[in-house]
């Protein structure tokens, strides 16, 4: 047995022993919403625009028991999902969780993600979280993926930073050289990873990481071992992120966090350092955040294959003659203080609260320029809107 197949073996032994994440199961559906799960939010992050088609294909590419699985059913009611994982024991849980939640329709595929060519056909939307950096090659395997994006489409990805991660692949060492020949006895793993935190001092640097990020997740032992005990990880930086990034064939969009990306935040009260960092390429820009923010622990971004039309509303007569829908990532509506996409809280004027009431009442069949004077909101208002994504517009000519 190769070297690859070997450690897709150990990796699809750690999920059939602890099958993940080991969310609970539901007799409805999840409660909330992720945004970057919804088709339409998640273009119109991309893109500035609602888009065109809702009955879309989607495939959620390393699909674990399906807690992510149902979000993408229960959020793109018209979409035809596909997922995929290497553990059969997940594969299982992921079918009961859908069918008892009432996401249904999923077709399951017990195959790893490099033999994703054996479904047919292409795919709107690729959801591949927390999976390529669990692989042999993650290279082969965001290749394999890429093969299968049709031309408009995105990749919504999620792996590990290093630098956010350092305390956690120290303690992974740690249990690793504890176990010795028992190491790939994941139960063991746990039990020694638990054994070491119930012991180690109170002022100790990994156990207070644990303390301040981890340990509310991490009773549950699916997590646990996810964390500590994995047989294969490979954590990025900016650097060799970009590496596989460019591998893939496709097109950075985007992170799916901006504002951890804004320099300023960290030196803007500086010009002198902000005219030097202007001289840097995005890249050198976001290698510099990191390095100077270390917190991070994951990134997440969005590539796409062209073509792609990013829609500029800066230009008064497309944007009036547009069509604006409220956002359905929305908890609190209707209310003038509600959580936004990203579970913020968002205060609205009583014009914007208005102006949102009035596209609820439309059903997406007037202008803004017609909701604007219907509700007293200006311009810059209806951008302000759009910009912190609680509406989606459609373009219309003029």
């Amino acid at each position: 047995m190769d070297t690859s197949n070997t450690i897709s073996s150990a990796v699809a032994k750690l999920y059939n022993t602890y099958p993940f994440p080991p969310d609970p199961l539901l007799d409805e559906p999840p409660p909330g919403y992720n945004w970057r799960w919804n088709w339409q939010t998640a273009y119109n992050f991309c893109t500035g625009r609602k888009p065109e088609q809702e009955n879309i294909r989607l495939l959620d590419a390393g699909c674990g028991t399906g807690a992510g699985t149902e979000y993408l059913v229960h959020l793109n009611p018209h979409a035809q999902v596909v997922g995929i994982d290497l553990s059969a024991g997940a594969i299982a849980v992921a079918r009961e969780r859908c069918q008892r939640s009432g996401a249904n329709g999923v077709e399951f595929h017990n195959i790893s993600l490099y033999d994703v060519e054996q479904i047919p056909g292409q795919f709107d939307y690729i959801n591949c979280v927390g999976v390529l950096h669990h692989l042999p090659d993650p290279i082969k395997g965001i290749q394999a993926l890429a093969s299968k994006l049709a031309p408009g489409g995105l990749i919504h990805i999620f792996v590990y930073a290093e630098l956010g991660r350092w305390e956690i692949t120290l303690m992974q060492k740690a249990i690793a050289l504890l176990q010795g020949d028992r190491r790939g006895d994941y139960q063991d793993g746990v039990k020694v990873g638990r054994q070491i935190f119930a012991n180690l001092p109170e002022n100790n640097r990994l156990l207070k990481r644990e303390k301040e990020r981890w340990s509310l997740e991490n009773q549950r032992d699916g997590y646990f071992a996810d964390m500590y005990v994995h047989p294969q990880e490979i954590d990025y930086n900016i650097d060799t992120l970009f590496e596989l990034i460019d591998a893939s064939g496709l097109e950075f969009i985007g992170f799916s966090n901006p504002q951890y990306w804004e320099l300023e935040r960290l030196i803007g009260q500086q010009p002198d350092l902000m005219e030097r960092a202007a001289n840097l390429s995005d890249r050198q820009r976001y290698r510099l955040t990191e390095l100077l923010d270390p917190d991070l622990s994951h990134y997440e971004f969005f590539l796409g294959r062209p073509p792609l039309i990013y829609m500029d509303w800066s230009n008064d007569a497309i944007l009036l003659k547009s069509i604006p829908e409220r956002s359905p990532c929305m908890q609190g509506w209707p209310s003038q203080v509600i959580l936004d996409f990203n579970y913020q809280v968002a205060k609205l004027s009583e014009v914007e609260y208005a102006f949102l009431n009035a596209c609820d009442n439309v059903a997406g069949q007037q202008t803004v320029e017609t909701l604007m004077q219907d509700t007293g909101i200006d311009l810059e208002g209806v951008r302000s809107l759009q910009k912190r994504q609680l509406i989606l517009l459609t373009p219309k000519p003029y």
